[in-house]
């Protein structure tokens, strides 16, 4: 299943749909219609049944949630630690992500690249610093950043997302590295575009 022998997906066994579980078959059908594709993560973590299973629903109750941090912020973490962690898997698809959820074609290379550059407001810049911080020396993390991250309106609620976020996306960056997970070639086009 899409691991053909120019461009394979993973560097692991990727299961055939028909041989998938009847409850991820059904998930991965379900993102397909909805997309038009079948995002390699999906096919790669399809793997280790349990596995996928416990980090699709940790991956839905951190991104899925209401509070205060936007959906597009919470790409904006993705995507500026995952540069950080050289994952070109997550930077590819959240970056494609990032481009539709916020509207606009330009953000996500901006933040990949350097978001202190990119055209985000002071209240995402200290999301992004406090991201980053959890990334390399979260052992660093003290009471100055709540401060901080509250004088931009964040909530307690909002820090432990932001937290959690980064996280979870370190352990999706060094899977997707260690498998040699392969962006689908749909990612670098999705939400160039500007919308009018």
């Amino acid at each position: 299943m899409n691991q053909s022998t120019e461009h394979p997906i993973s560097r692991f066994p990727v299961p055939e749909l028909s041989e998938m579980p009847d409850d991820i078959r059904e998930r991965i059908l379900a993102v397909q219609e909805k997309s038009g594709f079948i995002p390699n993560v999906f096919l790669v973590l399809a793997h280790r049944p349990d596995e996928f299973r416990a980090f699709m629903a940790y991956h839905d109750a951190l991104m899925d949630k209401p509070g205060n941090l936007t959906q597009a912020e919470r790409e904006m973490i993705i995507v500026a630690t995952s540069n950080l962690n050289q994952c070109q898997y997550c930077v590819v698809a959240h970056g494609a992500i990032l481009r539709i959820r916020a509207k606009d074609p330009l953000i996500a290379d901006q933040v990949a690249v350097n978001y202190r550059k990119a055209d985000i407001t002071p209240r995402q810049k200290a999301m992004l610093d406090f991201a980053i911080k959890v990334s390399v020396e979260a052992y660093e993390v003290n009471d100055e950043d709540m401060t901080t991250l509250t004088s931009h309106g964040f909530t307690e609620e909002d820090v432990w997302d932001m937290a959690a976020i980064t996280a979870f996306f370190g352990l999706s960056n060094r899977m997707a590295n260690v498998t040699s997970m392969r962006p689908n070639d749909e990612f670098f086009a999705l939400g160039r575009q500007a919308r009018k």
